[in-house]
């Protein structure tokens, strides 16, 4: 297959969000305190990755109760389960690449010019 290199999500492309996503997608929710533990990210790390997860869609909160106090949960929307779902399919498709993959997606190449007769 001929073809540009299949574009990878920005906001999912940073270590730590892949990360969280991932971890979200499998636990289901989590608390801030859970992810923090889990990711060893600061609060203001976290927070912020969080707040772009949220803002784009792909993260929602709840309120969850957990000791005394409440506590906000995060998880996975409809949204973001789709876009960790596309980010693994073309991560995949580009380490085929590196794997030899006749059928992975290959770059964009000019074509040789024909020789002048």
């Amino acid at each position: 297959m001929t073809g540009p290199l299949p574009p990878l999500d920005p906001l999912l492309h940073q270590p730590a969000r892949t990360q969280l996503v991932a971890y979200l997608s499998g636990r289901g929710e989590a608390t801030f305190s859970e992810l923090k533990r889990v990711l060893g990210v600061t609060d203001g790390n976290l927070g912020a990755h969080l707040g772009k997860l949220v803002e784009a869609g792909y993260l929602a909160t709840a309120e969850a109760a957990a000791g005394p106090r409440a506590q906000t949960a995060y998880h996975l929307t409809d949204s973001g389960r789709a876009a960790l779902a596309d980010y693994v399919a073309r991560l995949t498709a580009l380490v085929g690449l590196s794997a030899g993959d006749a059928t992975a997606p290959r770059p964009v190449t000019e074509p040789t010019p024909e020789p002048r007769s």
